[in-house]
């Protein structure tokens, strides 16, 4: 009887592990709000422009299907890891730990904001994997920096416009929330211009070395078609 396995590349791999990386980290370091003069961020602004980097890597070159499941693959982990983090957080700590406040401060998040963090990475995502995705077909595989500062630009401004308001509403000042969303994708947008370079190499060598460069004819955008992508 003759069986057929799948084999996914090891690059491929890497990137998804370090998705997932980015993706935790950046959920533990939102919890502290930074100013610099007028301009306010949060910590994760650190770290999770990255996952949008990878995005962009892992589109170019293996498409969307691909995408889609490291998406999907970066929410199951990112989930796993709030749910275990919060049902901790919830058992009452030894007599002699006095870490309590800390650590509650960390993984003690409010539903609402795990429920817009949630929601605005999906959203997100697959906006800037759908633009990527959409352009590289339109101008026929040029202009991968442009299309990358594109596509950036459309997924975090709907991922600041629906974490923000959902997470912070009557928390932060109204007034501030335009500002805290504008700087975000700002930031964030410069964050990948300036590593821009580097993506762009890391995509050369990923190409030559995977033998990859997809193109997104005839797919299905539905972003719950998990099981459908190339071998």
């Amino acid at each position: 009887m003759k069986s057929t396995k799948r084999q996914v590349s090891v690059l491929f791999m890497l990137f998804g592990m370090l998705f997932c990386v980015c993706l935790i980290t950046a959920n533990v370091l939102e919890t502290k709000q930074m100013s610099f003069g007028p301009i306010s961020i949060t910590g994760g602004l650190l770290v999770f422009p990255v996952s949008y980097i990878i995005n962009d890597c892992v589109c170019e070159v293996w498409g969307y299907s691909k995408t889609r499941l490291l998406i999907w693959y970066g929410f199951a982990m990112n989930f796993i890891f709030v749910m275990f983090g919060t049902l901790c957080d919830a058992i009452p700590g030894a007599p002699y730990w006095d870490n309590e406040e800390g650590f509650h401060a960390i993984f003690g998040l409010a539903p609402r904001i795990v429920f817009a963090s949630f929601l605005a990475f999906i959203i997100g995502s697959f906006i800037n994997a759908y633009v990527m995705s959409r352009m590289k077909i339109s101008s026929e595989g040029r202009y991968f920096s442009r299309r990358a500062i594109l596509s950036t630009i459309f997924g975090e401004t709907a991922d600041s416009l629906i974490f923000f308001p959902i997470a912070f509403w009557g928390v932060i000042p109204g007034s501030e929330l335009p500002v805290l969303m504008l700087s975000q994708v700002v930031l964030k947008t410069l964050y990948e211009l300036i590593a821009l370079p580097i993506t762009i190499q890391v995509v050369r060598i990923t190409k030559r070395h995977e033998d990859e460069d997809t193109f997104d004819y005839n797919i299905d955008y539905n972003i719950f078609k998990i099981k459908e992508f190339k071998e």
